[in-house]
């Protein structure tokens, strides 16, 4: 079978399953299966795909079926224009994020930036990336998402300028940065059973929930930011949708200043920003 032939085989299953973004989907994993990049795909459209290879590109399918997201099928996703790895011990970084990375970047560049809760190292690398003078520290509970997130900085060129350390927030950190950001576990308790199953089953719940009203996490962050800030220092962390008047309150009440809630692309509130006095 041509190449072509599998990717419309592949394209018309999934949109025949419902899948909606079946065309984007289908060549995707037909890339993965075939061990090209994906742009190779219109390049070799006259290649003839083996039995094993198709074989291969169905069980990606069927896989798709079942509503596996393709970025974990695939265990990659493009992140403000970089390739990251991911894995089942990792939060699979959402275009949201990228407003946080931009409030980041239209600041002035710190020296030292810590990340809280680093995950695959999606916040600490891709700004290590853009701002090639500074340093950073990541810290998360889980040694998995370190090794990811070790690998992360090591295939982008920062791992010499990032230091990974397993933490409970603030835990043994008592340096100061002229930077902190976060995305952490923000999803209440009681909103879990509603996530779309793709996000529910496939993300690992550490990094979904910390249980309750969902605001733990900025409660230890809002504790400890000041006093891990030097003064003028930012504080940047993304948010659920409803929680921004909340977590600016939190913010707030532990003396930090500026405190304002800025909106995604499609005008939700997303990030908290605050600076210590």
């Amino acid at each position: 079978m041509r190449l072509t032939q599998a990717l419309g085989k592949g394209t018309g299953l999934l949109g025949f399953g419902g899948m909606g973004s079946s065309g984007r989907d289908s060549r995707a994993l037909l890339a993965h299966a075939l061990g090209i990049p994906a742009d190779r795909l219109i390049l070799e459209a006259d290649r003839e795909v083996s039995d094993d290879e198709m074989a291969r590109y169905e069980a990606l399918l069927h896989r798709r079926l079942d509503h596996e997201p393709v970025s974990r099928i695939i265990g990659r996703r493009i992140f403000w224009g970089r390739d990251f790895r991911i894995t089942p011990h990792v939060l699979d970084p959402r275009p949201e994020t990228e407003t946080l990375v931009a409030e980041a970047l239209a600041g002035p560049a710190p020296a030292r930036l810590l990340d809280l809760g680093t995950g695959s190292g999606i916040l600490a690398v891709t700004l290590l990336a853009e701002w090639t003078g500074a340093e950073a520290l990541g810290s998360d509970l889980s040694t998995e998402a370190l090794i990811v997130a070790r690998s992360n900085a090591e295939d982008i060129g920062v791992a010499d300028r990032l230091t990974l350390i397993e933490a409970d927030w603030f835990s043994g950190i008592d340096a100061r940065f002229d930077l902190i950001v976060s995305n952490p576990p923000y999803i209440a308790a009681s909103e879990m059973a509603g996530l779309d199953p793709e996000v529910r089953e496939h993300d690992p719940e550490i990094a979904l929930t910390p249980g309750g009203d969902g605001l733990d996490a900025y409660r230890a962050i809002a504790a400890g930011a000041r006093a891990r800030l030097v003064p003028g220092g930012r504080l940047l962390v993304e948010i659920g949708p409803t929680q921004g008047p909340s977590v600016a309150a939190l913010f707030a009440a532990a003396g930090l200043s500026e405190v304002t809630v800025l909106p995604d692309l499609d005008g939700r509130d997303r990030v908290v920003r605050a600076r210590r006095p």
